[in-house]
């Protein structure tokens, strides 16, 4: 693709950025096959491609951002489904982000918009203020039919029914690793998941003490930074981001780490694109650093040669559901299935797996009604596999087809734990979370 920026427009690192992004792209349109936008609306505006095009105006002609343009963006799940289709290596996701940015600092939006910004902004990556909102989300639930506005609704009704206790084992600590220690590694607690599914976390330090991990709680760590970043706020993103880089870094250059595990993925692709968003800034080499090592569970769970199974489970069917942050983001499409075949699970997948569930981070709450479709297509598709349980690797996603699926839906690392020695996920047995004096490990 053509491009017309003035070098002065070039001196800018993200125009920069933007214009080599731009000029891979050849216009093929292959990546609307896969964008779920496109086959929700039929808009050519809502496809990459459309995007791109309104990105590369409103880049070049350096203009504010008209209403137009900002729908179509925001109508953007940021899946990456077109990174993965894409012949040319277009880098979608930077170029999204720099559009975001450009639109939060150039763009007045509605009152309405703003606000509903500015609150999950300020509630969503601080645990204990996230606990309060569901709190008072659950008290409302019984009357979001009657919000006029369906994304408030939407937040009224992603409450779950139970809050789970807060969990001890998210607090900074070091849990020993089971007989010879083989890895010494960082655990990213996150948010959001704290305050929605302790199971997770508490499932993640059992197994990998199991496998001879030591698992460090870092002083300091918390929230990743993504759920701003997507909004486009990135003084707030990159303050949080910088919080896990100090805190990281410290533990790298005291006892080391051989990696940071990351049980969310969403959290995943952002914590992987440190070393880019700090590339200009003072801390770019730790956060590099920090990018270099951090690693999904199931990559760590694969290189730790995880065992089969020692508990029994009747070679239980399993619907795995791919987050696109996994698949998409960090192009992890196969460990999370082995492990679970190796695991002793019969292992299914819906038809178009490739396709967003409609979490996408706050997507769900800002876009009810495109997430609303997406997530009747996933729950379909996945109840048609006729599964036990569901299993994905992202608390979003697990959040969204967990409102509407008539299984249980699980962590993947609950299920490779239950199977290994450790008790069968809450989820699957009607309970709750385990309560925080709960000891987690065996």
């Amino acid at each position: 693709m053509q491009t017309t920026f003035t070098p002065a427009q070039l001196k800018d690192p993200a125009i920069e950025r933007s214009n080599e992004i731009l000029r891979s792209c050849v216009h093929c349109g292959f990546c609307t096959a896969t964008c779920p936008t496109y086959q929700v609306l039929g808009d050519e505006l809502d496809s990459p491609r459309g995007r791109i095009y309104l990105i590369k105006d409103m880049l070049e002609n350096d203009r504010d951002p008209d209403a137009k343009t900002v729908k179509h963006i925001d109508r953007c799940l940021s899946c990456l489904a077109c990174m993965t289709t894409c012949p040319s290596g277009v880098h979608y996701m930077h170029l999204v982000d720099h559009a975001r940015d450009y639109i939060e600092q150039r763009y007045k939006r509605p009152f309405s918009d703003r606000a509903l910004r500015w609150v999950l902004a300020r509630i969503l990556p601080y645990p204990m203020r996230f606990r309060v909102a569901l709190l008072g989300a659950k008290i409302g639930r019984p009357f979001a039919r009657f919000m006029p506005d369906a994304r408030l609704r939407a937040m009224l009704e992603m409450a779950p029914k139970i809050i789970p206790p807060v969990s001890r084992n998210d607090d900074p600590q070091t849990f020993v690793a089971d007989g010879v220690r083989k890895k010494r590694v960082a655990l990213m607690t996150g948010c959001a998941q704290k305050a929605l599914n302790t199971d997770i976390n508490d499932a993640t330090i059992r197994l990998l003490t199991r496998l001879g991990c030591e698992v460090v709680v870092a002083e300091g760590a918390g929230c990743c930074g993504a759920l701003t970043h997507h909004m486009g706020k990135t003084n707030e993103s990159h303050a949080t981001a910088a919080k896990n880089i100090r805190a990281w870094c410290a533990e790298i250059d005291g006892a080391g780490l051989d990696a940071i595990v990351i049980n969310t993925s969403g959290c995943g692709t952002t914590v992987k694109d440190y070393g880019h968003m700090f590339r200009n800034d003072p801390l770019a080499v730790d956060a590099a650093r920090v990018s270099a090592i951090a690693k999904d569970v199931s990559e760590v769970l694969m290189d730790l040669d995880a065992p089969a199974a020692t508990h029994a489970h009747d070679g239980m069917v399993v619907a795995y559901h791919a987050a696109c942050s996994l698949q998409h983001g960090q192009q992890i499409k196969t460990y999370p299935k082995d492990l679970l075949r190796r695991a002793g699970f019969t292992v299914v997948e819906p038809s178009d797996p490739h396709l967003c569930c409609g979490s996408a981070g706050t997507y769900n709450l800002m876009q009810p009604e495109i997430s609303q479709q997406l997530k009747a297509r996933k729950v379909r598709t996945l109840e048609a596999k006729n599964p036990d349980v569901i299993a994905a690797g992202n608390i979003g996603c697990m959040m969204q087809i967990g409102s509407a699926a008539s299984m249980p839906i699980v962590h993947t690392v609950e299920l490779l734990d239950w199977a290994s020695g450790g008790p069968k996920p809450p989820a699957m047995t009607g309970g709750n979370s385990p309560k925080s004096d709960v000891p987690i490990l065996r």
